[in-house]
């Protein structure tokens, strides 16, 4: 088990997640762009149970392109995107990887929405690319 702690950028939202990765995703969604704003966000995906949060959260209410929810959580202060949680994948919580205190483990080796990436972003040779989403586990 990995234990994964993090928060924002001002420090007013801190988690800690006691879990063993499911995935590590590069996500270049045109929606992903726009929150992060720059050109994908990376995430963590761990059960959703295993993940405590400290600090007030502000939540943007969003839709996929399968049209059904997703909740985008971010610190209302600094604007620091933390967790995002789609109703079409249940139980599964996605953490922006950026916010993580230790980020020295990562190595994302899939990459989703790969239809709206931009053009300058190289994926590395070895990689899964997905035009749209897949379901990660």
């Amino acid at each position: 088990m990995r234990e994964m702690i993090g928060g924002c950028l001002c420090g007013q939202v801190r988690y800690s997640a006691n879990a063993d990765p499911g995935s590590v995703f590069v996500c270049h969604c045109e929606n992903c762009q726009k929150q992060t704003g720059t050109a994908f966000a990376v995430f963590v995906v761990i059960a959703k149970s295993a993940i405590s949060t400290q600090g007030l959260l502000k939540t943007f209410h969003d839709k996929g392109d399968s049209g059904q929810p997703v909740e985008r959580s971010f610190c209302p202060e600094c604007g620091s995107p933390i967790v995002f949680d789609a109703a079409g994948i249940p139980g599964l919580t996605f953490i922006y990887a950026g916010t993580l205190d230790d980020t020295s483990w990562l190595d994302p080796k899939v990459h989703v929405y790969c239809d709206s990436k931009e053009r300058w972003t190289p994926i590395s040779e070895g990689s899964q690319k997905f035009a749209k989403c897949y379901t990660p586990t």
